[in-house]
């Protein structure tokens, strides 16, 4: 991690050096509320999803606020999340390589731990790692409920491979991990609904096959920002894992969410950057481009102007076609909102903490780069 530090505390927003990661903590702590008061009289586990902000001191108010824990997608994600005080970890992954396997049973002797499966080798794997290490891992099978990434297929399949889990003696069958990441940016409330339904349906189908093997299902998980309040709802669903509702990003903002029940979580989090060339009349740059800001789902926007687009990002440029406005003379600063917000936050080493136009925090991003 570097030394270099772009702000001070007390130091006003304009003099914070760029680019710089900015984290309004107003609208942060509105939307950690608000997640909170979406879900009241419902019995649902929040477990949030710990790879969109990869920093214990966002971690542990969540879980002042309710959450049983955090997920993450890495070992060393996890690693540095019981390193700043988090209690409770789900890795939503599979975990492959002996190397990994060590750590993450290693850990597992730290803060309780559990880790996701879906292949009988691993599984394999994974009991003689909690064996070396005198622990007992909780494993869940995951499935594919419709993103078709990793999981083992539902139904039949899942149950043999829990069967698998259930009969090492190192490991404890935990459940499923039922996450359908590809619904989460359906941009129709109708289509991402009939997502989460088809996913309901195989995870109904997996359960009761369970059941039928004497298997009990303790807990079924998955669920993000863009649907978390159909699983919720479902009442199959006992822990749900949204990541991206504390920020906020130009790709969810797309979403439509009229009459979806999920509120509509505020921008908090943006890229801080400075006009260091206005080579035209229609032309701004700014100091931020591919290095300060994810553009895999689209460019960052413009958070104050609704005129001026952000248009070309190369490695450490970005172009503003200006359309016309005003302003955005060399020296100026202006805000962006990440296209998404999750690569974006690996980007940093810190959290410029705003309140009231004025430095009040900086928080390490401490897993920035875990990647292993």
């Amino acid at each position: 991690m570097s030394t270099y530090l772009p702000a001070a505390v007390g130091m006003p927003l304009a003099e914070v050096d760029t680019p710089a990661l900015v984290l309004d903590l107003g609208a942060f702590e509105r939307n950690l509320q608000r997640l909170k008061d979406s879900l009241a009289g419902r019995s649902v586990r929040v477990r949030p999803h710990a790879k969109s902000h990869k920093c214990p001191q966002i971690a542990l108010r969540q879980i002042a606020l309710g959450a049983v824990g955090v997920c993450c997608q890495k070992v060393s994600e996890a690693e540095a999340m019981v390193a700043g005080g988090v209690p409770d970890v789900l890795i939503a992954n599979e975990v492959v390589g002996a190397v990994k396997l060590r750590r993450l049973a290693a850990l597992s002797k730290q803060a309780r731990v559990a880790v996701c499966a879906d292949n009988a080798g691993n599984v394999a794997a994974l009991d003689a790692a909690a064996r070396d290490f005198d622990v007992r891992l909780d494993v869940l099978v995951e499935i594919n409920v419709g993103a078709n990434r990793c999981g083992v297929e539902p139904g039949e399949d899942a149950v043999a491979l829990a069967q698998r889990v259930g009969a090492c003696a190192n490991l404890r069958f935990a459940g499923l991990q039922a996450y359908h990441g590809s619904a989460q940016h359906i941009r129709s409330v109708a289509e991402r609904r009939a997502a989460v339904e088809s996913a309901l349906a195989k995870v109904k189908r997996t359960t009761a096959l369970l059941g039928q093997a004497g298997i009990a299902c303790e807990r079924v998980t998955g669920a993000g920002t863009g649907t978390y309040l159909f699983e919720a709802a479902s009442t199959v669903y006992h822990e749900i894992q949204p990541g991206s509702y504390i920020f906020m990003d130009a790709d969810y903002a797309k979403n439509d969410w009229t009459e979806s029940g999920i509120p509509r979580f505020e921008h908090s989090l943006f890229v801080w950057t400075t006009v260091m060339s206005r080579p035209s009349a229609e032309r701004a740059i700014v100091d931020a481009g591919l290095k300060a800001s994810s553009v895999d789902s689209g460019m960052p926007r413009v958070a104050d102007d609704s005129v001026v687009e952000y248009v070309k990002a190369s490695d450490e440029h970005g172009v503003l076609k200006l359309n016309g406005a005003a302003g955005y003379a060399v020296g100026d600063k202006l805000k962006l909102i990440p296209g998404h917000c999750d690569p974006t936050v690996n980007l940093y080493d810190h959290y410029v903490c705003i309140r009231n136009g004025r430095v009040e925090a900086l928080w390490p991003i401490t897993a920035r780069g875990a990647v292993w």
